[in-house]
């Protein structure tokens, strides 16, 4: 697939605020790409670069150093007419609070060189499926903020650009309109073949929307790879066992074979890597250790998350 878009070695070093302070670089030569119809995860802990990263993707802070191309044209010299196809929403950028939900999309959609009849079309088809279509009329001032959020998603979409830059896109909304958000998101990248970078703290939402990830931590990319793929290098388990006689005997038993477990009620959940697994139950079977259920959690993208956030504090 063709690359929409192309980071090459961005750098990002702010000076000193005091004569007492040295330099601080937020970023420290991150390279990636977003190929066309692609959904990239940016993810990061608090503080590691991700903010900086967005900002001068939609060129609101210039780079130290590296470049940024959209379909192969660089953004600093062609910004006009790049980020014409880049659009960008956030939970957290507010919309003039005075202005109507229509003023407020028209001004935006003339923006990007809609003329009426398209605008009519897509904003009733966007709000619509938001929800917020009987609060076209009312100002942003009037609204709660997840429909303010709904609001800012619809704006976002309505020009049909070629990516979209999504900043925490369901943070402010119930899970049955955040589930409702990661559909819609699909079904642009599907219909329209859209490029999409998304950044969500909730780890589960991006690995059912996201095709790569990149992890960002002290202005490094630390990982790059698929939601799946990422989830796989944590090779610990959760066995969580019902134990119907020999709750603390399994609990011992667990600990001298070095594994981290801990109960909850008369469930023991123990932490294992997965080809271990068939062994160790046949042990506590062994044992005569007696459970009634079982179930084995394998290890997902938030458990990689923590684990690498873990390994970068150490350092």
């Amino acid at each position: 697939m063709k690359n929409i878009l192309v980071v090459n070695q961005l750098k990002k070093i702010y000076p000193p605020a005091t004569k007492r302070e040295s330099e601080f670089c937020a970023l420290d030569g991150i390279s990636f790409t977003v190929k066309k119809g692609e959904i990239v995860g940016l993810l990061a802990p608090n503080g590691a670069g991700k903010s900086t990263t967005i900002q001068m993707l939609i060129d609101t802070l210039k780079p130290t150093s590296g470049t940024i191309e959209y379909f192969g044209k660089d953004l600093h010299q062609n910004r006009s007419e790049v980020l014409q196809h880049v659009t960008f929403a956030s939970t957290y950028i507010k919309m003039p609070w005075r202005l109507t939900v229509m003023e407020n999309l028209w001004i935006y959609a003339l923006l990007y060189g809609l003329n009426r009849e398209q605008f009519n079309q897509r904003v009733e088809s966007f709000l619509t499926f938001f929800g917020v279509w009987d609060q076209r009329h009312k100002t942003i001032g009037m609204l709660s903020a997840g429909q303010i959020t709904r609001i800012m998603l619809a704006k976002a979409f309505i020009p049909h650009p070629k990516i979209v830059l999504l900043d925490e896109p369901t943070a402010s909304l119930d899970p049955d309109m955040a589930h409702q958000v990661r559909d819609f998101v699909k079904r642009q990248q599907k219909e329209y073949g859209m490029s999409i970078i998304y950044t969500s703290h909730n780890m589960d939402e991006v690995a059912a929307v996201c095709d790569r990830v990149i992890f960002l931590n002290h202005g490094k990319i630390v990982a790059l790879d698929t939601p799946d793929n990422l989830a796989k290098s944590v090779s610990l388990a959760r066995v969580r066992l019902w134990v119907k006689d020999g709750l603390k005997r399994t609990e011992r038993f667990a600990n001298e074979q070095g594994l981290v477990s801990h109960i909850e009620d008369r469930e023991i959940v123990i932490e294992i890597d997965e080809p271990a697994i068939a062994g160790f139950l046949a042990s506590l079977a062994d044992a005569q250790i007696e459970y009634s259920q079982i179930s084995i959690d394998k290890p997902t993208l938030e458990d990689y998350f923590l684990s690498m956030s873990k390994q970068e504090q150490t350092k």
